[in-house]
């Protein structure tokens, strides 16, 4: 399996469990906002998908089963500021490795993909058959990508599955890897390190149509994550096809319950200051995760709040800074 962004957050952990699972790992990673050891019983390429010609070289070589592909820029803010930048890397990142396959035979893929694909919708829980109205230019390059998988089955017969994460958070079950983005945007690893280090929190936005004014998100374990991607792969593989599936709990928690479980975690107070709301933030991301349940009798088992931060605050306490290291550490 070849896995871009396998030096990320969720590409790490996905590594892992691929290898647990007796699967043979190639990473690709140009090793920009990543800063988590690669395991060392994996093939490590430091790429940038954009370059096309290399990605044919490599997928020639290693002639993969199928792909998974993470690689991209995660920032719904950033993207409303810097939108040319994250269609380049996530949009025509994506063209490129499509490419790239094309022209190596390479047949089947796992995209992650992104619930800001939807926007504001009209009904919550969300499902996939709802309304794509992206709130800003993160998931517009998201869906874009959709648009081409589906074009791509139906005239090149490139087999994919689209997977629609809500909000992944948490750390691997052993505490070893966890979310450490460069610069870091989600609440849960902000909201610790303030509580860690006694600084102040900011809170974005508590004027939302919703029941205590703050986004309401629905928190998924990225362990359940990535074992919803490795079910996908077996599924994808057995019976190639074109689909989309929401990875959710279908349940929302408001940024002020993200707060008051953070607090009751650590045992620590947390002082927070009410910001502005950031642009492109939609008020209530809830999936209906129904359908991928059905289809591939998948079903978090981690994704209860609380155990979520827990296992974030494990990481956090490793006593270790990776931000510290310049470009990633391989092992």
């Amino acid at each position: 399996m070849l896995v871009t962004g396998g030096a990320g957050y969720i590409g790490s952990i996905m590594t892992n469990i691929l290898l647990d699972n007796n699967h043979d790992v190639v990473v690709v990673d140009r090793v920009k906002n990543s800063s988590v050891e690669v395991n060392n019983k994996a093939k490590f390429h430091q790429l940038d998908i954009l370059n096309t010609a290399e990605l044919v070289e490599l997928l020639a070589s290693e002639q993969p089963t199928a792909v998974i592909h993470f690689a991209g820029l995660i920032s719904m803010e950033e993207s409303t500021r810097k939108p040319e930048l994250y269609f380049k890397v996530n949009t025509t990142g994506s063209l490129s490795l499509l490419t790239a396959m094309l022209n190596t035979g390479t047949n089947n893929l796992i995209f992650s993909s992104s619930a800001g694909v939807y926007g504001d919708t009209d009904t919550v829980p969300i499902t996939e058959l709802a309304a794509k109205r992206p709130t800003n230019p993160y998931g517009e390059s998201k869906l874009m990508v959709e648009a081409m998988l589906a074009w791509f089955w139906r005239t090149k017969h490139l087999a994919s599955l689209a997977l629609r994460y809500y909000n992944p958070a948490g750390a691997s079950l052993d505490g070893s890897l966890g979310e450490n983005h460069k610069p870091e945007t989600h609440i849960i690893p902000l909201a610790l390190k303030a509580a860690k280090e006694g600084t102040e929190f900011k809170l974005y936005g508590s004027d939302y149509d919703t029941a205590d004014g703050s986004c309401v998100r629905d928190y998924i374990h990225v362990v359940d994550l990535c074992q919803a991607h490795l079910m996908a792969l077996d599924s994808l593989i057995s019976q190639a096809r074109h689909d989309t599936y929401n990875i959710g709990t279908g349940k929302g928690w408001s940024n002020k319950e993200v707060i008051d479980t953070v607090k009751k975690v650590t045992r620590k107070e947390l002082s927070v200051k009410i910001e502005a709301r950031r642009p492109g933030d939609a008020a209530e991301l809830i999936a209906d995760p129904t359908k991928i349940k059905q289809a591939l009798g998948w079903k978090p088992t981690h994704s209860d709040l609380e155990e979520i931060i827990r296992s974030a605050w494990e990481y956090a306490n490793q006593g270790r800074s990776l931000h510290e290291v310049e470009g990633g550490t391989l092992r």
